[in-house]
């Protein structure tokens, strides 16, 4: 009832003076007796507006008490709510709520605008190369290609073609095959056949098949000097090509894939003096071959002590050219014949010549300028380029680790080739039986005998054998030290 009370004499003091509201207690109590909205919206809104101080029946004057003890007498009097009172306390409460005015935005607390995309601020893509233009649009046009261009180059499919060949009875020829085949096939395509023949040892089918193509021409397949030099390479190097008598006229007008191939086949079928005069004639004619071919020449002629000459002198003509373009390879092979040659001027001047190229030297290059220089005796210039390719980066292989560490024993300081042995053990490789050897030497050198019989029992324990006359010297000195 307090709280009734207290929502009267607001009402009352909100009201004009001539006009009295009477509230009914039970009217705030049950809001089932107002029928409209406005109504329920009204005492909910007073509710919520008036606070617990207010709400405090001390807080309340002694005015403001009779004025809510004459409503109570009254009471009787007012059965209910007339239409006008309801609209007047209403309209007090439907006003809107002022509000406050938004502030303006501030300038500091704007939002960052967002990061640029990264396909609007990437530079223009630079034109790419020829070669992946090229493999791309291969790619993209393998669906549409025929079967024929999808097959003319395909080495499993021209090496089946040799096999069927290969299987063929003597007295079929090679039609029987190829003509089953000539629809797919294009210029260039039998030299990978031609070769896989002359592999499986049958120059007659690869020359019957030169013949099959010059043949045919519903399909042009000849001239073609791919597929000619492949075939006078096979039969070169099976001794069947007779143009011995003819190299002076054929030189000056054959290409140079035909002068390399037949010198090739020359040199594989172990006719040394042939080669030398094919390429005698080349350079008369200024006809320049490949260096390859002089390399070629060079390491079969060092098979026989009879060409140490004709190797030397291939040496020297490598010297004398002005374009000379040798692959790694090709040059690591030039500084072995060197070596066995014992021109070790050679190797520091060609080793030069490949750096200043722009190339860089291999594990194996390495590996061979220093084996030379510890022929030549020149062991300290060896160990510094030991420092050096393993500055490089380069891995060490079983080659590499045996000539440094002889040239570690040479140097006098087993310790460091013991070091280096221990090593190539961590990387997996097994010591072989001169290494062990000349560690032995080393340390017999330095009187350490205890060390010599345990390297004998490590390399014993994995299989290898000794020099007996390193072992025979070990026990001598034995002798000579306990005696």
């Amino acid at each position: 009832m307090p709280q009734v009370k207290a929502t009267t004499a607001l009402v009352s003091r909100l009201l004009p003076a001539p006009t009295l509201v009477k509230l009914r207690p039970r009217g705030i109590y049950s809001h089932g007796h107002f029928s409209s909205t406005s109504r329920i919206s009204c005492s909910s809104e007073l509710s919520d507006r008036v606070s617990a101080k207010e709400l405090e029946p001390s807080g309340y004057s002694d005015e403001i008490n009779a004025e809510n003890a004459a409503a109570g007498d009254e009471e009787g009097e007012y059965l209910g709510w007339s239409k006008e009172e309801i609209d007047a306390i209403s309209a007090l409460f439907d006003r809107p709520m002022r509000q406050k005015p938004l502030k303006p935005p501030n300038p500091a607390r704007h939002r960052a605008l967002p990061l640029p995309l990264p396909h609007k601020t990437r530079l223009p893509v630079a034109p790419a190369p020829k070669q992946h233009i090229r493999l791309a649009a291969r790619a993209a046009l393998s669906s549409r290609t025929s079967f024929s261009d999808q097959v003319r180059k395909n080495p499993e499919f021209l090496l089946g073609i040799a096999r069927e060949i290969a299987t063929l009875p003597p007295e079929h020829g090679v039609s029987t095959v190829l003509d089953r085949w000539v629809r797919f096939l294009r210029k260039g395509s039998l030299s990978l056949t031609i070769r896989e023949l002359g592999h499986m040892g049958l120059p007659e089918r690869a020359l019957q098949t030169l013949c099959w193509a010059q043949r045919q021409k519903a399909v042009p397949l000849f001239p073609d000097d791919r597929v000619l030099a492949s075939t006078i390479e096979v039969l070169a190097r099976f001794g069947q090509l007779k143009v011995e008598s003819a190299l002076e006229q054929c030189v000056p007008t054959a290409s140079r894939a035909i002068l390399e191939a037949m010198a090739s086949g020359f040199i594989r079928a172990g006719k040394v003096d042939l080669a030398r005069k094919l390429l005698e004639l080349a350079r008369i004619n200024n006809r320049t071959l490949h260096p390859s071919i002089y390399v070629k020449l060079m390491l079969e002629a060092t098979r026989m002590p009879e060409g140490y000459g004709l190797a030397s002198a291939l040496i020297d003509e490598l010297g004398e050219m002005s374009d000379l373009e040798l692959r790694p390879q090709d040059c690591t092979a030039v500084m072995k014949v060197c070596i066995k040659l014992r021109r070790y001027t050679a190797v520091e001047s060609l080793f030069s010549w490949f750096r200043e190229s722009g190339g860089s030297p291999t594990v194996v290059m390495y590996t061979t300028v220093i084996h030379s220089r510890f022929r030549d005796g020149m062991h300290r210039e060896a160990l510094s380029l030991v420092w050096e390719m393993e500055q490089a980066g380069c891995l060490l292989d079983l080659p590499a680790y045996r000539v440094i560490v002889k040239l570690c024993v040479a140097l006098r300081e087993p310790e460091r080739a013991l070091r280096y042995l221990l090593r190539m053990k961590e990387a997996g490789f097994v010591p072989t039986s001169d290494m062990y050897n000349g560690l032995i030497e080393g340390y017999v050198a330095e009187g350490r005998l205890a060390k010599c019989r345990q390297l004998i029992r490590e390399a014993e324990s994995t299989g290898l054998k000794l020099d007996r006359r390193l072992l025979s010297h070990l026990s001598e000195t034995e002798n000579v030290q306990s005696s």
